[in-house]
């Protein structure tokens, strides 16, 4: 199974579709804003939200949807990364619910060799994450920093550093 692309695997144009989707629970939101400190009515209280909000019922926190669409993209985009450089943009388009179910899509923008480093390049990616209804929720551009093929295999191949078992 693949895990990440190496600089040359990634061409300008294509589209990687993430699987599987996630179900936003009420438990994942508030678990989140609770470790974040995030303690706004609108995603913990329920009577707050459906009488003095425009949603009329909680919205799932906006840094949660977009840590689950990044992670969606973890083994299409940037599994073997050396660094996440750059987050260019970052829009929430709607809002997303507790019940949503999330999917993402990143667009491989461009992707350029290192200038100092022949072993390496930056791939530039839009990630777009919509509801089960094809509703875009979420929208963000950023760059990664991803190893050549030369630099994997000198390093130990697709899984460096992964024991075998011993006989006992």
């Amino acid at each position: 199974m693949r895990f990440g692309r190496t600089f040359e695997e990634f061409e300008v144009g294509e589209v990687y579709k993430h699987w599987p989707g996630k179900t936003v629970t009420e438990y994942d939101d508030h678990l989140f804003c609770l470790l974040t400190m995030n303690h706004h009515p609108l995603h913990l209280d329920a009577n707050y939200a459906e009488r003095a909000t425009d949603f009329g019922k909680n919205v799932v926190v906006g840094n949660y949807v977009y840590s689950l669409l990044l992670g969606m993209s973890v083994p299409d985009v940037s599994g073997k990364a050396i660094a996440n450089l750059e987050v260019e943009s970052l829009r929430h388009i709607a809002p997303t619910f507790h019940g949503d179910t999330l999917y993402g899509e990143s667009t491989v923008l461009g992707k350029t060799p290192s200038r100092s480093k022949s072993d390496r390049g930056v791939v530039r990616v839009e990630t777009r994450g919509y509801t089960q209804d094809g509703t875009v929720v979420c929208v963000f551009t950023r760059k990664v920093m991803v190893p050549t093929r030369t630099y994997v295999e000198t390093r130990g191949g697709e899984q460096p550093g992964r024991p075998e078992p011993r006989e006992q």
